[in-house]
């Protein structure tokens, strides 16, 4: 959240539960709902982290997790830079579960074989589970579940089995003894039913995680920890608008309060009003200490004549930290003394 970030020991409120240990770690190959994956885990009040999937071995093992959840994502396996991950994940002695194109990446890694299917699954189609699996614990023979793939297992792993089929695929399998789960479909999303409870049977019943963790104490925790880290400074925000930077500027505000500088730059490519409109529910909605910068002219000079979109994107990125560069040297210039800027707040990583 804040650079120059220090260690500090978590928090508990009164009452409130804070882990960010034994917990699950989901490796993100890319897919479009690793976010969720995430959400539906702490939603079990079990601490989740994403991590990508070229994460160093020690780093996942720094969080001692008590399984991992290999995402989905838009590659195939058998392609020349498909995403991986350290195979020495699969030796960390941990429950797995590969989702789509994790289930294909275990799948492949161990020695099974993936191929191009001649139909590609997209949709809802109707899953039929075969036999007795904990994941699949106390859920319905027959289940309507989301699909986002085209490519199948053909051949399992030594060890494995299939446990659910659809009509056109292999869709779950298992090697009990190793304890490692693959789904073709996608249980996380809200078209697969009973997606959540299948989530919970692998967090629980499989890796047996703690409910040791909860939004408003990891909350009060965040805010404490900033708090302590930005005692008698400054710092400022690149506040664009989206979700990741307005959550990161309103915990750091939280904790500082005033002494939060947020920037918010009109670079021309807005819908019409919008910077107004948002500017306006920062500073009422949220609180925020935002100053807005009109430099829309700026940026559609620069782009006057440019057709290629790779160049266009370049173009406003440069011309962002250019503004945005002026505007911190004003502020670190207007700064009172005993209150310096030290902080820039960051909330897409």
């Amino acid at each position: 959240m804040l650079h120059n970030r220090e260690a500090v020991a978590p928090a508990k409120e009164p009452g409130g539960v804070v882990s960010t240990k034994h917990g699950i770690v989901v490796l993100d190959f890319g897919g479009q709902y690793t976010q969720l994956i995430a959400r539906r885990i702490r939603e079990q009040q079990v601490f989740s982290v994403i991590l990508p999937c070229t994460a160093k071995i020690d780093e996942i093992r720094a969080q001692e997790p008590v399984g991992i959840v290999l995402s989905g994502g838009p590659s195939s396996v058998y392609d020349k830079d498909a995403p991986v991950c350290d195979p020495r994940v699969l030796k960390l002695g941990v429950p797995i579960l590969g989702i789509c194109y994790g289930m294909q990446w275990l799948t492949h890694s161990l020695g099974g074989k993936v191929e191009r299917a001649q139909r590609r699954e997209y949709g809802r189609g109707q899953l039929d589970i075969q036999c007795e699996s904990k994941l699949f614990a106390d859920v319905p023979a027959k289940l309507k579940v989301w699909n986002s793939h085209g490519d199948h297992v053909v051949e399992l792993p030594a060890g494995f089995h299939v446990t659910a089929r659809t009509d056109n695929a292999v869709a779950a399998v298992e090697h009990p003894a190793s304890r490692f789960y693959g789904v073709e479909f996608h249980p996380e999303v809200n078209h697969t039913d009973r997606g959540t409870d299948i989530l919970r049977n692998f967090v629980f019943g499989v890796c047996g995680a703690k409910q040791n963790w909860n939004r408003a104490a990891f909350i009060a925790e965040t805010v404490e920890r900033i708090r302590r880290q930005g005692e008698g400074t400054r710092a400022i925000c690149a506040l664009s608008g989206g979700v990741d930077s307005t959550v990161a500027a309103a915990l750091v505000h939280r904790a500082i309060g005033d002494r939060l500088t947020n920037v918010f730059v009109d670079t021309g490519l807005l819908r019409k009003d919008e910077f107004q409109e948002t500017l306006e529910m920062l500073r009422a909605r949220l609180g925020l200490n935002v100053i807005g910068v009109d430099a829309s002219e700026r940026f559609l000079s620069k782009l006057a004549g440019v057709e290629d979109p790779e160049q266009k994107r370049k173009i406003i990125g440069n011309e962002f930290i250019a503004v945005f560069a002026e505007e911190e040297r004003k502020l670190v210039a207007g700064a009172q003394p005993g209150h310096p800027v030290k902080f820039l707040v960051q909330g897409t990583l």
